[in-house]
C-alpha cells in the first residue's frame, strides 16, 4: 500500500491504496462518496463518471496512482446544496426514473457545458455518448442540458 494525497471536491485527502486501485473504489469505500456508481467496471456505461481536472473520466478505469497531482470532482462536489444549474434542470425536467445513472449523466453534461456554453443537439449527443440510461430518459436528459445551458 502506498499513501496518496489527492484533492477531492476541493479538500485534500490522504489515501492508502494499492497503485492500481480504481478511483471509484477509493471514493465509495474509503471516502463514503457513494454518489458515483459502479455500473460495468470497464468504462462503457458512464455511471462512474467524475471530473479529473475538469474533464469527464470513468472512475472505474482510472487508477489512484494516476490522479495524485490532479483534482477530482464527484457529484457531491458539483454543488453542496444540489443547486448546480444541471441539477436544477434535472429536477425541472423530471429526468430520473430509477436514478442509478444520473450522477454520471450530470457529470458528463457538466464537463460539456464547461467547454461549450451553448451546445447543439449533435454536441450533446457526442458528449453524452457512452452514458447509458436503462430507463431511456435520453430526451429528458437532452432537454435538461439545454435548459441548464440557458441558465448557466
Amino acid at each position: 500500500m502506498k499513501e496518496y494525497t489527492v484533492m477531492i471536491n476541493g479538500t485534500s485527502q490522504k489515501i492508502k491504496a494499492d497503485p492500481d486501485t480504481p478511483v471509484l473504489w477509493i471514493l465509495r469505500d474509503q471516502l463514503n462518496l457513494v454518489g458515483t456508481k459502479y455500473g460495468c467496471g470497464i468504462a462503457q456505461c458512464g455511471a462512474c463518471t467524475v471530473h479529473l481536472d475538469g474533464v469527464a473520466v470513468r472512475s472505474c478505469s482510472v487508477p489512484i496512482s494516476s490522479v495524485e497531482d490532479g483534482k477530482l470532482t464527484t457529484i457531491e462536489g458539483l454543488s453542496a446544496e444540489a443547486t448546480h444549474p444541471l441539477q436544477e434542470a434535472w429536477r425541472e425536467h423530471d429526468v430520473p426514473q430509477c436514478g442509478y445513472c444520473q450522477a454520471g449523466q450530470i457529470m458528463s453534461a457538466a464537463a460539456l457545458l464547461k467547454e461549450n456554453k451553448s451546445p447543439s443537439d449533435k454536441d450533446i449527443d457526442t458528449a453524452m455518448q457512452g452514458n447509458i440510461c436503462r430507463c431511456a430518459t435520453y430526451v429528458r436528459i437532452k432537454a435538461a442540458i439545454k435548459t441548464a445551458a440557458k441558465n448557466s
